[in-house]
């Protein structure tokens, strides 16, 4: 087997399988039910967002912290963000008793068996923007439009011919195992920013990700570790493979995306 041939089957099984996405729908169909019944007119909508409708989301399997995005878009708009959130929390402790229920802003988080749901409170902006208000703490907001990288990011692996999502998945697997080295959406924000030039199959477009990544000198020690190990290995990739040791290569590069 080949590094690219490697990654490709790596890439393929970093989706969710049509097991975990019945169960997601399942339960976010009920999600969806008990708001609807419990908010009534306080709730003027509430929908998915983040990396599950992006398709970059990971199989907990290889990310534990995997979860479902979910804005609740409230009607009245003269609280807290606290607030919000303490009104999320009763209604998870209502429907969800034995469930694991935590706050963490900017969202109150619901722990079910099979997948992670984030309830994310939210405030329409005025008429000027489309976008969201969401609790930045719980004392102040901050502005969002959960939609607007959806499309940013459907353009340009378009353009990528369908390999960057690949690429990000692989990337965000590698993120995950280290114990989570970068911010999840700041790394895909990261790889749909590069230029790419010249990249035309899944290895160049991981390895390209790693040569431009960077830490600053703030960063804790650990998280230095996880990043100069990651570009040793792509180096001794490329040079085993202009070597003509396709095995080799093969080996190192499980070591820096592993089969599990």
């Amino acid at each position: 087997m080949s590094v690219i041939t490697y990654l490709q089957a790596r890439a393929s099984s970093a989706v969710l399988s049509s097991a975990e996405e019945a169960s997601i729908n399942t339960s976010l169909a009920t999600i969806q039910s008990r708001l609807s019944n419990h908010f009534g007119n306080d709730v003027t909508k509430h929908f998915r967002f983040g990396s599950s409708t992006r398709g970059t989301i990971l199989p907990r399997s290889m990310d534990p912290k995997s979860d479902i995005d979910y804005m609740i878009v409230f009607t009245e708009k003269n609280c807290t963000p606290q607030t919000y959130l303490d009104r999320l929390k009763r209604f998870a402790e209502k429907y969800y008793a034995r469930s694991e229920i935590k706050q963490s802003s900017p969202s109150v988080v619901l722990q079910l068996n099979h997948i992670k749901f984030d309830l994310v409170p939210a405030l329409t902006q005025d008429w000027w923007w489309s976008g969201y208000r969401i609790p930045d703490g719980p004392a102040n907001w901050q502005d969002t439009d959960p939609n607007d990288f959806n499309k940013t990011l459907n353009e340009r692996n378009a353009r990528e011919s369908y390999l960057l999502k690949p690429a990000i998945r692989l990337v965000k697997f590698w993120n995950a195992s280290g114990g989570n080295i970068y911010d999840s959406f700041g790394l895909e924000k990261y790889m749909a920013s590069l230029g790419f030039w010249g990249v035309n199959n899944l290895r160049e477009y991981v390895f390209s990700a790693f040569d431009g990544m960077t830490l600053g000198s703030n960063q804790p020690q650990w998280r230095k570790d996880k990043l100069a190990r990651a570009k040793a290995l792509v180096a001794s990739v490329r040079a085993l493979e202009s070597k003509g040791f396709a095995s080799l290569a093969e080996t190192e590069v499980r070591k820096l995306i592993p089969e599990s």
